[in-house]
């Protein structure tokens, strides 16, 4: 590989890097207005969706679906932001409600080369249905994934942040299901970032 080459990888990496670390402080930055979201009917056992009409409400404050798996652990899924850049970021929380330490080292993916990242987010995807494809989680060249790391698993009750980042579907595509793990698959709505 050239050094050209090289160069421009890690500018690429520490741009996607850049990018995740914002995606992440503008979900931490989101205050408590202490309004409720609308709660839609579950579209299946375990799945909650909830959309909020009108202006969009802070990430820390939206809910675009929830789900929960065995063990009473719940993913909620806050943002799914596609950037310019052809990045899909999805944020969002962990909670073990099972009153016993959890630890998520099955949602590292069974792919080889994500073994390194233990329990993390590296096994989510995303599928798109409409144009019939899957989207890994993105990882860099080591096979590190560009997703949150749940280094210590989860103590009883305790809740965690996350962040996922993909390659972006096409325009058209509007929705997709969120997929980690043992838990039912999450229909969320994609928002176009700046």
């Amino acid at each position: 590989m050239s050094m050209r080459r090289t160069l421009k990888a890690r500018r690429a990496l520490t741009a996607v890097a850049i990018t995740g670390g914002l995606a992440l402080l503008a979900a931490g930055c989101g205050g408590d207005s202490g309004g409720k979201a609308e709660s839609n009917a579950p579209s299946s056992p375990g799945v909650t969706a909830s959309k909020s009409q009108g202006s969009p409400a802070p990430a820390g404050d939206r809910v675009l679906a929830e789900v929960k798996g065995g063990d009473e652990v719940t993913l909620t899924v806050a943002s799914a932001l596609r950037d310019t850049g052809g990045f899909l970021t999805v944020t969002g929380k962990v909670t073990n409600g099972s009153g016993k330490f959890w630890n998520p080292a099955q949602w590292a993916g069974d792919e080889q080369e994500l073994a390194a990242n233990s329990a993390s987010m590296a096994g989510a995807s995303l599928v798109d249905a409409t144009g019939k494809k899957k989207y890994l989680v993105l990882r860099d060249t080591q096979g590190r994934c560009l997703c949150t790391r749940f280094t210590g698993g989860f103590d009883a009750n305790e809740s965690k942040t996350f962040y996922a980042q993909f390659p972006a579907p096409p325009a058209s595509t509007k929705s997709v299901e969120f997929q980690i793990g043992d838990m039912p698959p999450a229909t969320i709505d994609i928002s176009d970032g700046q």
